[in-house]
């Protein structure tokens, strides 16, 4: 998202936060329900265009989306009506910050349950499962695919192994894709969970497993580069020969001896 989107994301969320707290266990329904808002969105770019379009009497659109959500809960209309009120740098922002709005609602959940630390461990490892197996990857975000069978795929791979939350962020995310490859949107949720806790998520590849003292000295060093908390996910990969590849959000530190290897290739071919 650009800046007006972004500026736009960010009141929705603190907006959206209080109701949260108040709702507690019962979030992901909120939740739930602005995910189907969601799907009307994608399924109408004229309808989406159209509640994005800031020409358009914010009244108007409001009203709108009272008439959409007829059945809602009073709370999902006043944050999606919020929503429309606000200016976004292009209509696709517009689904994809109530989007993120459901995705908090979960999460919410698994906050007021005290889970969302397990939340997070399952969705690392689920991501981390996946990491091997590129067909089954590839069938959960092609739409060629039907999105029950998507849905079933994900079922049997979880096999009721994890928590409500986890499961019901795992199929969302199969049903819909919206253009995104599956193991990108678990880590989009993974940074919203970081968000949450306060702390960074940096997913570190090494080839060996890294001893306490050399974890605690990592998250001091990154702690200190990001000015926050640092939860640290390790994952080892053989076919790094040495040295680590450190990943927060979309920076990449890659300081793997193949990665020196292929940059001096590339400085030896000019």
């Amino acid at each position: 998202m650009r800046g007006t989107s972004r500026a736009s994301l960010a009141a929705a969320e603190e907006r959206f936060e209080p109701i949260l707290a108040a709702a507690g266990a019962q979030s992901s329904e909120l939740g739930q329900q602005l995910l189907a808002f969601v799907d009307a969105l994608d399924s109408s770019g004229s309808l989406r265009r159209t509640l994005a379009d800031p020409s358009i009497e914010g009244d108007a659109k409001a009203g709108l989306v009272a008439h959409l959500l007829t059945n809602a809960d009073p709370r999902v209309v006043e944050i999606a009506q919020s929503l429309v009120r606000a200016r976004w740098s292009a209509d696709v922002d517009l689904a994809d910050a109530a989007e993120q709005l459901a995705f908090h609602a979960a999460l919410a959940r698994a906050e007021a349950e005290g889970n969302l630390a397990k939340v997070e461990e399952e969705l690392f490892r689920f991501a981390k499962a996946l990491a091997g197996q590129r067909e089954v990857r590839r069938a959960l975000f092609d739409t060629r695919v039907p999105a029950a069978a998507r849905i079933k795929l994900v079922d049997d791979l979880l096999a009721g192994r994890v928590t409500d939350v986890t499961a019901q962020i795992a199929r969302r995310a199969a049903a819909a894709p919206r253009g995104r490859r599956y193991v990108t949107t678990l880590g989009h949720i993974a940074d919203l969970i970081a968000e949450r806790r306060e702390r960074t998520v940096a997913t570190v590849t090494t080839a060996s497993s890294l001893s306490p003292t050399q974890q605690d000295r990592l998250a001091t060093i990154l702690r200190e580069a990001y000015g926050r908390e640092v939860q640290l996910n390790i994952v080892r990969d053989p076919q790094v020969l040495g040295g680590m590849r450190i990943q927060v959000g979309p920076q990449v530190v890659d300081a793997t001896v193949l990665s020196r290897l292929a940059d001096a290739r590339r400085r030896l071919a000019g």
